[in-house]
């Protein structure tokens, strides 16, 4: 690190020196997609830069995004922090009041928006209009005085460059490691968002440790979908500045098969949900009991028995090793080429993944490593690294980050990710970092190697009227890994005689679920309460219950006729639910699940 680029700005110009000519970016662009050199890449991002700096941007000047994933987004996030302002991101299904709260509080006097949707949030709160002085809107026109196109952004840069062309290299240079780089608001499960500061150095430090680790091989393409308003996104540019690689940028996550299809990346990341889709959208894709659902039953036992040779190296015996390539041939590598056919891993982050979802993609030829880290340590703490994984951990810690288990499980980070602190809330601060040490909130266990395990979050402990402990991540990871139909799942328990659940239903899998049961006629909400759905649930339950101490199992449970959203509140922007929120909110529901005794 002492031979470390100073800021992300610098690590970016580090990059394009060396890798001037070679592929930086893909994007859709008409019926297509565009490509991007790392020297085209650097052209466009000191045209904004400067057409930044130009509108009056300071150093660690707040330039709020809202906007989904793309291309634009990359480049004005490697711009503002090549001129020396720091970016405040945020998800573009952010809520009227968390978005007030997040552009008042980060003091963003620029703002960019993706649409006239998201220009419509700011114009519609007349204190914010006071605030923010100047708006970028990517997409469309607006006759706002504020509002500056995105051509038109592209012309003042241009224009300054002209005058001054050494304006964006000057405001490099002068931009610090401890500057202040992103503003995050972490939406939490309870109360308004608060502001973690990461600074250049945190960056360049996740970027540089990343590329150490050999984790990535330079040259590689990655497919980009996740938001960008998230820290495992934002962490994702700098690996990319520091090791090389490619991306291809496209934050609809309707069109990720598609363009996984079309690009033929080398790696992914995702959240485990997404996991748990493509498994759920495997395991129903044949009715029960057809010939394909028993060639895919059958490839799947054969992967599982394959699956110990596998990950020791070891040699499989003949007869096991002939059935694995005949269930290849017939199974899994129709499920690689979904994934582009091209994939040497994938990584999970943001919350826990199940081992079983692991080691279902795993039987069939897929690695999925883990990954461990938070808002607060700039994504990346712990990260099980590709060749050496343990499913079920999220890997040791990576080089220069420490981790320890507090007497009370609580899992300890000190390292240079971890955030400046809480925006303007030092208190706030001074409750999580203590002498160096954050305080997760997460409860987890280390193994003799400095392996990481993760078991719950310390304040949603539930404790049942019988004395027993439960972590509600563990029951929630086995009902989503069980439940094929499953969306969402909220565990409730705490002061109750046992485990209940609240569980939506996916309307893709739900979908296929009617057209193979012709009941296409029916709605969603209608779908979801049918006796013949419940009586499927009941089934996959058993088996979700048999991965859980008698005490975890879900005894009852209830089926809503809509999923959790971010509209009602029981979601986060980033789709974790609120649970607290939801058993206030659907407290009659809870109850009816207790009116009489389970045994």
């Amino acid at each position: 690190m002492a031979q470390a680029p100073r800021s992300v700005g610098a690590l970016f110009n580090r990059r394009v020196a060396a890798s001037s000519k070679e592929l930086a970016f893909k994007y859709p662009e008409g019926k297509g997609w565009a490509n991007l050199t790392w020297g085209q890449a650097k052209e466009q991002v000191d045209v904004i830069a400067a057409g930044l700096l130009s509108l009056g941007l300071k150093p660690e000047g707040r330039v709020a995004i809202a906007s989904t994933t793309r291309i634009e987004w990359m480049l004005l996030d490697l711009a503002i922090n090549s001129a020396g302002g720091a970016t405040t991101t945020i998800y573009p299904n952010t809520g009227p009041d968390d978005f007030a709260h997040i552009v008042t509080h980060s003091d963003s006097r620029f703002f960019v928006a993706e649409n006239a949707t998201q220009l419509a949030k700011l114009t519609a709160n007349p204190t914010l209009a006071k605030q923010v002085e100047t708006v970028i809107l990517i997409d469309g026109y607006s006759t706002d005085p504020r509002v500056i196109t995105w051509d038109g952004l592209l012309s003042a840069g241009r224009e300054k460059l002209a005058k001054e062309p050494a304006c964006v290299q000057a405001a490099t240079d002068a931009t610090a490691p401890s500057s202040l780089a992103t503003l995050i608001y972490t939406s939490g499960t309870t109360g308004l968002p608060k502001g973690v500061e990461l600074t250049h150095g945190s960056w360049v430090y996740e970027g540089e440790v990343l590329n150490a680790m050999k984790l990535i091989k330079p040259g590689s393409l990655q497919y980009l979908w996740l938001p960008l308003s998230h820290v495992f996104g934002k962490v994702l540019i700098c690996a990319q500045l520091s090791i090389g690689f490619a991306t291809a940028v496209d934050g609809r996550q309707d069109q990720i098969v598609n363009g996984l299809g079309v690009t033929n990346p080398d790696f992914m990341c995702g959240v485990p949900r997404i996991f748990e889709k493509v498994r759920n959208a495997v395991m129903t894709a044949s009715p029960k009991g057809t010939l394909k659902w028993r060639i895919s039953r059958w490839a799947f036992s054969v992967g599982y028995k394959a699956r110990p040779y596998r990950l020791s190296g070891k040699r499989m015996p003949a007869g096991l090793s002939a059935s694995y390539k005949l269930a290849n041939k017939l199974v899994f590598s129709k499920l690689q080429a979904r994934l582009g056919g091209n994939i040497d891993f994938l990584v999970s982050g943001s919350a826990k993944l199940s081992s079983q979802v692991q080691e279902w993609f795993y039987s069939a030829g897929i690695l999925i490593v883990e990954g461990y880290g938070m808002t607060e340590t700039s994504a990346v703490a712990c990260v099980n690294h590709p060749d050496t994984p343990r499913f079920g951990t999220v890997g040791p810690a990576i080089p220069g980050t420490t981790v320890k288990i507090a007497e009370d499980g609580e899992i300890l980070i000190k390292g240079p990710g971890v955030m400046r602190g809480y925006h303007k809330e030092p208190e706030l601060t001074a409750e999580v970092l203590v002498d160096g040490w954050l305080h997760t909130g997460d409860i987890g266990q280390l193994d003799r190697d400095g392996y990481l395990t993760i078991t719950d979050r310390k304040k949603d402990l539930m404790k049942t009227s019988g004395g027993k402990y439960v972590a509600p991540q563990k029951v929630e990871n086995a009902l989503a890994a069980n439940i094929p139909y499953v969306s969402q799942v909220v565990a409730i328990g705490d002061g109750r005689k046992y485990v209940s659940a609240l569980i939506t239903l996916d309307p893709v899998n739900l979908e296929k679920w009617a057209r193979n049961h012709k009941k296409t006629d029916l709605s969603y909400a209608e779908l979801s309460q049918l006796p013949e759905i419940r009586a499927s649930i009941d089934r996959f339950l058993k088996r979700a219950n048999s991965k859980l101490e008698a005490w975890e199992s879900v005894k009852k449970y209830a089926i809503l006729d809509h999923e959790f959203s971010v509209d009602e509140g029981t979601t986060t922007p980033s789709m974790k639910v609120r649970r607290s929120i939801i058993t206030k909110q659907y407290a009659d529901v809870v109850d009816s699940l207790y009116e009489t005794e389970a045994e």
